[in-house]
């Protein structure tokens, strides 16, 4: 069957989410704020595009880079302040919009990826 295959652990999952508690405690919150970006961004970018013998044809790269998410990240916080927390529930859905309309198929026999 053809279509997407992740192959995104959950022990990397564990890492990502200890990773940005971290960051977000040491940056008194403002590390949230940016984090729903790398939460969804890292399976995306293991995910490939599979032929339906189960071969890899591409992989999902997504093209969005930190001055990006930053100016993203700034106008959803704005949001989120004058709407009392309200606008974040939409946030997350928002940056994950952004992430999938920046995302591009790469071959899988191409040595040479963007970099992050």
């Amino acid at each position: 069957m053809s279509g997407f295959k992740c192959e995104f652990q959950l022990l990397e999952a564990l890492g990502l989410i200890l990773l940005w508690i971290f960051l977000s405690i040491i940056t008194f919150g403002f590390g949230a704020v940016i984090a729903p970006y790398y939460l969804a961004k890292a399976p995306l970018n293991q995910t490939f595009l599979v032929d339906q013998h189960g071969g890899k044809l591409a992989r999902v790269h997504v093209d969005f880079n930190l001055g990006q998410i930053i100016g993203h990240a700034v106008v959803w916080f704005i949001l989120s302040i004058f709407t009392f927390g309200i606008a974040y529930i939409f946030y997350w859905f928002a940056v994950v919009r952004k992430l999938i309309n920046s995302s591009v198929f790469l071959p899988v026999n191409t040595s040479s990826v963007p970099a992050e």
